[in-house]
């Protein structure tokens, strides 16, 4: 049994100096009792350090087609439940045009990995929405680091590249053909090579501990990512892991909490994956650490196919609604939509 009384000290010390070990990380995740104080904390830290303004960045999810099989994701390349769909690249950057409109000043590039998008392909696009002046993240998966050189040369600004999990052993269980070494050496290159890192985990993914969610933390802090997206692990019904039991939004809400107390200077979204679980997701999630959220703009039945888990939230809404919807919620919470391009404001220094 946890010493319950410890807790308190424990939200304290990682609310006052943003160091835990792995011991103490792991005591706040189990502990049940002190949900709203670990909350409250992480709200705290992130009204420090951030502040009150939630970052927008549009989603183009511009090709559902992926050469990886991992055994959770409903885009895996053995599942033939899929209707699958990769965009043009003009129609990728006229969709861009329209986001900017919108008024997002940053766009996420995201797709699965598909290898008909090669270099020049990429370049192109990247420098055609740059001339936008918006700022670029890309989702795109693992490549050489010539490749993201490339695109860094290119005006790319940031990139996603999620782990998953630290734990090894899972990784590559999950993830047949895949090496974690290399996912590793990805996000080292990215880091190198000068782009704002984002990466992140998983939670509930079936064989995962509490003390490997743990070690996902202490990595973030040890490779100073620059944002962590965080979500459940939500079962799709088309992949090997359809009869698992998933993840839960407390939990999950818990491991973005702790992470934002540790990293307190960098971004994290409100994910989608969270609202799919609770309606009240986004808005629950941006008041226990998260700072962005990432609307869909992609248009057209495409929303509808870029199925990783099921559940996903409104595939069936216009980008132009979604601005407005998302825009009502964080209004509804005292906070405010950001008009600049949200790159990591560093003042961990300054606590």
């Amino acid at each position: 049994m946890t010493d319950t009384r410890n807790i308190p000290a424990l939200i304290n010390k990682a609310e006052t100096t943003h160091d835990l070990t792995k011991a103490e990380i792991v005591t706040l995740l189990t502990d049940t009792h002190y949900q709203a104080e670990l909350f409250a904390a992480a709200d705290r830290v992130r009204q420090k350090y951030v502040g009150d303004e939630v970052h927008l960045r549009g989603l183009i999810e511009f090709s559902n087609i992926c050469k990886q099989n991992c055994l959770y994701c409903g885009l895996r390349r053995d599942n033939k439940q899929v209707r699958r769909y990769r965009l043009e690249p003009d129609v990728i950057i006229d969709f861009a045009v329209k986001a900017q409109s919108y008024g997002y000043r940053t766009v996420v590039l995201q797709s699965g990995e598909d290898e008909c998008f090669d270099v020049d392909k990429m370049v192109y696009i990247i420098k055609k929405i740059k001339d936008l002046d918006m700022a670029i993240t890309l989702s795109v998966g693992e490549k050489s680091r010539e490749v993201y050189r490339q695109y860094r040369e290119a005006g790319a600004d940031r990139y996603l590249l999620r782990i998953e999990t630290t734990d090894k052993e899972l990784y590559e269980r999950l993830d047949p053909g895949m090496s974690w070494d290399n996912r590793v050496r990805c996000l080292n290159d990215l880091k190198e090579l000068g782009y704002e890192l984002g990466t992140g985990c998983m939670v509930g993914i079936p064989g995962q501990t509490i003390e490997s969610l743990a070690d996902d933390v202490l990595f973030f802090k040890k490779i100073d990512a620059d944002m962590i997206g965080i979500g459940p692990f939500i079962p799709n019904p088309d992949t090997p892991l359809a009869g698992e039991s998933g993840g839960t939004f407390e939990l999950s809400t818990k491991v973005m909490a702790m992470t934002r107390l540790l990293l307190p200077d960098i971004n994290i979204p409100a994910t989608t994956a969270m609202e799919s679980l609770n309606p009240q997701g986004r808005v629950l999630a941006l008041q226990r650490g998260a700072n962005v959220v990432m609307p869909n703009v992609t248009e057209g039945e495409y929303r509808q196919m870029y199925l990783l888990y099921p559940g996903k939230i409104c595939i069936n809404d216009t980008p132009a609604h979604c601005r407005s919807c998302i825009t009502g919620k964080i209004q509804s919470i005292g906070r405010r939509v950001s008009e600049t391009h949200g790159y990591r404001a560093r003042r961990a220094q300054q606590s």
